[in-house]
């Protein structure tokens, strides 16, 4: 699985307002953007998990983003900031010339999240209220797209539209949806505000000297094993200053790593008590594990992390990628 080509989606950021509403495609979620001729006219066949067969007269034009749900899946729709992973094929409007196209065969699928601001306008807005399992078309005009410069290295002129067709392969937890668990003594305290966002309240006592975990909402779903690839959300706080250091939540994204720790043979990895507590975890679960100085940054300290510092984290098990 590959992150988001920065070409293609990091385009010129652009502040666009798109309000106008269309039937949701998952329960209690409204699209923002409207079905429309030009989406409804681009023609795609083929197999679920297979590369589509794409048809539509050129040029294509519109004057606002429009989207046509091709195939309809199953759940509820994606929400901002949500983590999911696609495959798509991606055509110049104008020319009908294709542009870039997934595999379809897992390797090459996308993983990203739903952030405003991070995506192209037209995509963002266009896949919020999604479906996994869906395929959705969307023909995006320029001003939603690369905007007035265009895209000269993919070709796009500066008046060219894109017609995207996308497969939602997956869509990942948005928060933590287990169980509740009593609150585990000597434990800090942990309140979420309406979003999910974990408060975290340090006890006074002195940090513990070993690592512990507890489970504060127990999922159902897959068991993480040592290797894997997670999609978490989570906070760091210091037990000695109580402050936080680190904090997937405030940049409005989920972070994928590998639950293991992170070695020369071993990419995208962690710190060892981090690993430790993922593995055996159930994904939908919510996790806080206090982890002492020698299964953290040690002695070294990390950045905004000093020297010695017990960590504390808590961490929402989003999926396995």
């Amino acid at each position: 699985m590959r992150k988001i080509p920065a070409l293609l989606i990091s385009a010129g950021l652009l502040a666009v307002s798109l309000t106008a509403c269309a039937p949701s495609t998952g329960p209690g979620c409204e699209s923002a953007v409207p079905s429309g001729e030009s989406s409804t006219i681009v023609k795609v066949s083929g197999d679920e998990g297979a590369k589509p067969t794409v048809d539509f007269p050129t040029p294509l034009k519109v004057s606002s983003t429009e989207r046509t749900v091709v195939r309809e899946g199953e759940g509820p729709g994606t929400v901002e900031g949500q983590q999911i992973s696609i495959d798509w094929s991606v055509y110049n409007g104008t020319s009908g010339e294709l542009i870039e196209q997934s595999a379809y065969d897992g390797s090459q699928a996308l993983s990203f999240a739903l952030v405003d601001g991070k995506l192209m306008p037209g995509v963002q807005q266009g896949l919020l209220c999604a479906t996994e399992g869906s395929r959705v078309t969307l023909v995006v005009p320029p001003e939603d797209a690369f905007g007035e410069a265009g895209n000269p290295q993919l070709g796009v002129a500066p008046e060219d539209s894109l017609v995207f067709v996308i497969d939602v392969n997956r869509s990942y937890l948005p928060r933590a949806n287990g169980t509740p668990k009593a609150a585990a003594e000597g434990m800090p305290a942990v309140v979420l505000d309406a979003n999910g966002v974990p408060g975290i309240t340090i006890p006074s006592a002195a940090a513990p000297t070993d690592l512990q975990v507890a489970v504060l909402k127990q999922g159902d779903g897959e068991t993480i094993e040592e290797g894997d690839q997670v999609v978490v959300h989570y906070t760091g706080v210091l037990w000695d200053t109580k402050k936080v250091f680190d904090s997937s939540w405030s940049r409005g994204a989920p972070a994928v790593f590998a639950a293991a720790p992170g070695s020369e043979t071993v990419q995208n990895g962690v710190i060892t008590g981090f690993a430790d507590a993922l593995i055996g975890q159930q994904v939908g679960s919510q996790i806080i594990a206090v982890i002492p100085p020698e299964l953290g940054y040690g002695e070294q300290g990390n950045g905004a992390v000093p020297p010695n510092s017990t960590l504390v984290f808590v961490v929402d098990i989003l999926g396995i990628s």
